[in-house]
């Protein structure tokens, strides 16, 4: 079967392919919840963590979550005919859509789009700092402005991404990334409230498997100087190295790539 065309994006509603009509009013909608995977040979690393995230935010948003088996039956549906390594993005919303009230039995419904595989950016990065705090930081929704009003001022300010403080001047995230550091001895987590990512997830798991040191602790900007490398995180990769934060630059850490590379590899790939 000639896959070519799959490779381009793509979208189902609810099992079947998407019209115009149904997306329209779908464009700039702001109340839903979503989940990033990278497909590779047709499976994928964490899908329990992504199943998770989808309940958990279902419940948060709208009280209820679709049943896992209908949720991967929506996934399977849509690699059906499609190429072995590819992008996926399932999005959670509910009938009543945004700015409605939704009364009891509102029913859900999802969106799942493909499109062609991705790795990331190279790196290594540098990161502005930006003091910036999520609404529900806990859920991966969407309608969120200010990272790409940041990630743009980054930008202008000669930065390749922006990081996030908050109120108490700690590290929680980048714009859609999780920060990771390397003290020399142990991988640090930042203690901030956050989305905890998927492949955070793995990495974390994995590293537990493989017996690396792991810290949860405050970073703040005067933490910086100490630390010995520093990466960032997401569905396309376990990690990019990030060599500058603010004005603080840090220390190239290819051993700490490696591990974090490492660790991800060594989550199994599993069928949807």
């Amino acid at each position: 079967m000639d896959t070519t065309a799959r490779t381009a994006p793509a979208a189902e509603l609810n099992g079947r392919p998407a019209t115009a009509a149904e997306l329209a009013p779908l464009a700039f909608a702001g109340y839903a919840h979503f989940t990033a995977v990278q497909v590779r040979e047709g499976r994928v690393r964490g899908l329990d963590l992504h199943l998770d995230r989808l309940r958990a935010a279902s419940v948060e948003l709208f009280g209820r979550a679709l049943p896992d088996d209908t949720v991967r039956d929506r996934l399977r549906s849509a690699l059906q005919g499609g190429p072995g390594d590819l992008s996926l993005t399932a999005t959670v919303f509910s009938d009543p859509g945004e700015f409605t009230v939704a009364g009891p039995g509102t029913g859900l419904r999802m969106l799942v789009r493909t499109g062609p595989a991705a790795s990331g950016p190279e790196g290594p990065l540098a990161l502005a700092a930006f003091e910036h705090e999520r609404f529900l930081p806990e859920v991966k929704h969407v309608g969120e402005p200010a990272k790409t009003r940041l990630l743009r001022r980054a930008a202008e300010q000669g930065f390749d991404d922006a990081a996030f403080l908050d109120r108490r001047g700690r590290f929680s995230e980048a714009s859609i990334w999780n920060l990771v550091f390397w003290d020399g001895e142990a991988v640090v987590w930042p203690k901030a409230a956050m989305l905890a990512g998927t492949t955070m997830g793995i990495v974390r798991r994995r590293l537990d498997r493989l017996g690396v040191p792991q810290r949860v602790r405050e970073v703040r900007p005067a933490d910086l100087p100490e630390l010995a490398g520093a990466a960032v995180m997401n569905s396309w990769t376990p990690g990019v190295a990030v060599h500058r934060i603010g004005a603080a630059a840090l220390p190239e850490a290819p051993s700490f790539l490696e591990l974090l590379h490492r660790a991800y590899r060594a989550e199994p790939l599993t069928e949807i």
